[in-house]
């Protein structure tokens, strides 16, 4: 073991001199020989000669330490998480919005394709999860919130035909609905509210159906908001 030990030595000497080459390959050699104990079962040849670190015994050793490493930073992402929402059930989250459609003469609809409703006035959004350029609502955080959305539609004519139909989606599954379709009333208002469960990231919104139609959109009767009534854990 002493003469394999030197052998290295002598190579970490000549490892800048002109005759390196030469020297290396006599001792890999020399190692491919050696037919004495090894300091562990794990030896590399190739490995070592050509890396010299990181071979035989060291390796395993380092790729523990990472493995620990990796797990102690995955413990303590998990108990950062959990501190954080400990401290949104201690604080409190504030996340509230109300948005309303804008006053129009003309109606919203009809589309090929649903299409969630352009809630543009906003008079609360705090935790700004509400976005009005798309009309959708992002939790911000985890927790049970409560919905609310009313619907209102004015024909001009009478005999016209109502027919809307309006969802409340969340993550694109319908939760609620309203809808008319008939030719007695020139004018029809209808409201839902609902409780719902949503993971940090989750989207709700209102969307009109395809081929139907929102008429005579009066300023503060088409609505949509929501709450959170208490956060909770991931």
């Amino acid at each position: 073991m002493r003469a394999f030990a030197c052998a290295f030595f002598v190579l970490g000497l000549l490892r800048h001199s002109a005759k390196a080459d030469s020297t290396i390959n006599s001792l890999r050699e020399a190692a491919v020989r050696w037919d004495g104990e090894l300091p562990c079962t794990n030896w590399d040849c190739e490995c070592a000669f050509k890396h010299q670190r990181g071979c035989c015994c060291g390796a395993p050793d380092l790729v523990a330490v990472e493995d620990q490493i990796f797990i102690r930073m995955m413990d303590l992402s998990k108990r950062l998480t959990q501190l954080g929402d400990s401290a949104l059930r201690v604080t409190g989250e504030k996340v509230a919005f109300t948005a309303s459609m804008s006053p129009s003469v003309h109606c919203f609809g009809p589309f090929t394709r649903n299409k969630p409703i352009p809630y543009d006035s906003i008079s609360l959004n705090h935790g700004r999860g509400y976005n009005p350029a798309l009309g959708v609502f992002t939790a911000p955080c985890s927790g049970l919130y409560s919905f609310s959305v009313s619907i209102y539609s004015k024909l001009s004519r009478a005999g016209d035909r109502m027919y809307h139909k309006v969802q409340l989606m969340k993550n694109g599954e319908v939760i609620a609905s309203t809808w008319e379709d008939n030719r007695d009333d020139s004018e029809d208002s209808a409201s839902q509210t609902v409780l719902l469960s949503l993971q940090r990231g989750g989207q709700v919104y209102v969307e009109l159906l395809n081929s139907r139609q929102l008429c005579g959109t009066i300023k503060g009767l088409n609505t949509f908001s929501g709450v959170l009534i208490y956060p909770t854990s991931e």
